[in-house]
């Protein structure tokens, strides 16, 4: 029907110029209006996608994706607060344990099906089933039995969420879960479509038959060069979404980005080259967007095997001696700031524990770490370790620095191991095969517990292992306390506690920067680095 109508338009539409031309015996003929060009956003991801399916996906480029393409029950505001997303209401019981979510009637699967308060409970039991390996999985661990769950000892059936209505949905907690809004924003707690899943299994997320939720639907994806997204007109808020396609382009070289932004093939980079820093600043001032960002890069010791295991001391040594203020100055040049505790100091209501030595004179913590050196054992024999970290030019440059402070200070031998990022991360699940390795942390959300939890005893994750009955007690009693005052006390206590057995070596916290092009309007930078395309509009002219 509406191809027939659309075809009768047409042809008077041409009845009509043939008319006018048969008037008219000289002249041009009469300019039928362009229709507009699509908006079209080019932006760099950093990297390939994982998966696109919610309880895969770990890195920041799968992450970026997904929140176009999908919706949680929130989102992250500019101001990092969460904002209802697909739920439009949201009830807290008086003992902050259970909270009901009221769904958009509006929202709609891209296929132009409901979405549902089912939905959700499907995809957060999918979540922690332990046959899922999930690695986020542990995000959902505030929830009822969601910890017995992933440690196979319950049925997901059992997990504290629930549909008492097609779009009503309660979750019941097992502790006070203050930061949960913000928890119920990141990607791994989107609902998936059960019945794609169901038809087509692992492939669900592929184009062309991924459903999704979110502003926008995967059209492509060419692996090693980009992915496209198409605006989603079954969106509960379509209307404003004022961007129709999304190019996703997956270099992970920041110079390369470089090179194309400038060259007008990209509107929007993912970093800057850590080198670049200085003629970024100076050549393209107003494109740059700086911001501190809730992220610490950081060394990790292995604590399954020597040197490090049960050797706190040893560990504390070697981290004393690193100068992080010179690290930033002279290494990484780029607005980063030097780092001593897991948690940033950009979180409110929270102060995390600065270590004594971080106020002492490098001449004092020097013979202070020859002290604990020597009491580990090395007063006669020298220390010798393996440091793996990925390929970059930052990353070798931080590793040749440290390894350079450790043997001026301490005379310790490093020897430098550089690999691809992805068998860096398989040599640091397979523990035996590291001692140092580099790695960094994004917050999940905006609570101190989102680095904390890290290396909580059964994270999933705990890259060095750590496991300590006095944190995790620390923890525990954070979880149950209400006060906020209170709760932020006892995550302070489990810091200390946790840096003086130094699993981990802070050494910055990163800041985010991207250039993002004249044209390109409503970016909001924030301590999460999280920028929905949905939010932002393209008005083309003007220089770069």
């Amino acid at each position: 029907m509406a191809l027939s109508a659309r075809l009768g338009i047409g042809l008077a539409l041409v009845a009509a110029l043939a008319a006018a031309l048969y008037r008219v015996e000289r002249g041009s003929p009469p300019r039928i209006p362009a229709r507009p060009a699509p908006s079209v956003l080019r932006r760099a991801i950093g990297g390939e996608p994982e998966s696109l399916d919610p309880a895969a996906a770990r890195s920041e480029a799968a992450l970026t994706v997904l929140r176009d393409l999908d919706e949680g029950l929130t989102a992250i505001g500019p101001d990092d607060r969460p904002r209802l997303a697909a739920a439009d209401r949201v009830a807290v019981s008086a003992d902050g344990l259970r909270y009901t979510f009221h769904l958009r009637r509006a929202a709609r699967w891209s296929n132009g099906a409901p979405v549902l308060a089912a939905d959700f409970v499907a995809a957060w039991r999918r979540l922690v089933d332990p046959a899922t390996a999930a690695q986020y999985a542990g995000l959902l661990a505030p929830v009822v039995n969601a910890r017995a769950i992933a440690a196979g000892r319950a049925p997901d059936s059992s997990l504290g969420v629930r549909a008492t209505g097609p779009r009503t949905l309660v979750v019941t907690l097992a502790h006070p879960t203050p930061y949960l809004l913000s928890l119920v924003a990141h990607p791994a707690t989107f609902p998936v479509d059960p019945r794609s899943l169901a038809r087509h299994g692992s492939r669900f997320v592929r184009p062309g038959i991924m459903v999704s939720n979110g502003a926008y639907v995967l059209e492509r994806w060419m692996f090693g060069s980009h992915l496209v997204a198409e605006r989603n007109p079954y969106y509960w808020n379509a209307a404003a979404t004022r961007i129709d396609r999304i190019e996703y382009y997956t270099s992970s070289d920041p110079a390369a980005q470089l090179r194309a932004f400038r060259a007008g093939d990209l509107d929007v980079t993912a970093s800057i080259p850590p080198d670049a820093d200085r003629w970024v600043a100076a050549h393209l001032p107003d494109r740059l967007r700086v911001s501190p960002e809730l992220a610490v890069y950081y060394l990790g010791y292995n604590l399954l095997r020597p040197p490090f295991a049960h050797a706190a001391g040893l560990r504390r040594a070697l981290a004393m001696v690193i100068d992080r203020e010179r690290l930033v100055e002279s290494v990484t040049g780029g607005g980063e700031r030097p780092a001593y505790t897991f948690v940033p100091p950009d979180i409110p209501g929270y102060v995390p524990p600065l270590p004594a030595y971080a106020r002492w004179p490098m001449r004092e913590r020097i013979a202070h770490a020859r002290a604990l050196l020597d009491a580990a054992g090395y007063a006669t024999q020298p220390l010798r370790v393996e440091i793996r970290y990925n390929t970059g030019g930052l990353n070798d440059r931080i590793a040749v620095a440290v390894a350079a402070m450790w043997k001026r200070a301490l005379g310790v031998d490093a020897v430098l191991h550089a690999e691809d990022y992805k068998v860096l991360v398989h040599d640091v699940n397979q523990a035996r095969l590291t001692e140092v390795f580099r790695a960094s942390w994004v917050a999940d959300y905006e609570d101190p517990i989102s680095f904390l939890g890290l290396l909580r005893s059964g994270s999933g994750i705990d890259p060095p292992r750590y496991a300590s009955g006095a944190y995790d007690a620390l923890l525990r009693r954070a979880d149950a306390e209400n006060d906020p005052v209170r709760r932020a006390r006892l995550l302070a206590r489990a810091e200390a506690l946790m840096l003086h057995d130094q699993p981990v070596v802070p050494l910055f916290d990163y800041v985010a920067k991207h250039l993002v092009a004249a044209g390109v309007h409503g970016w909001r930078a924030n301590a999460l680095d999280v920028v929905y395309d949905k939010d932002l509009w393209i008005r083309r002219g003007g220089r770069r």
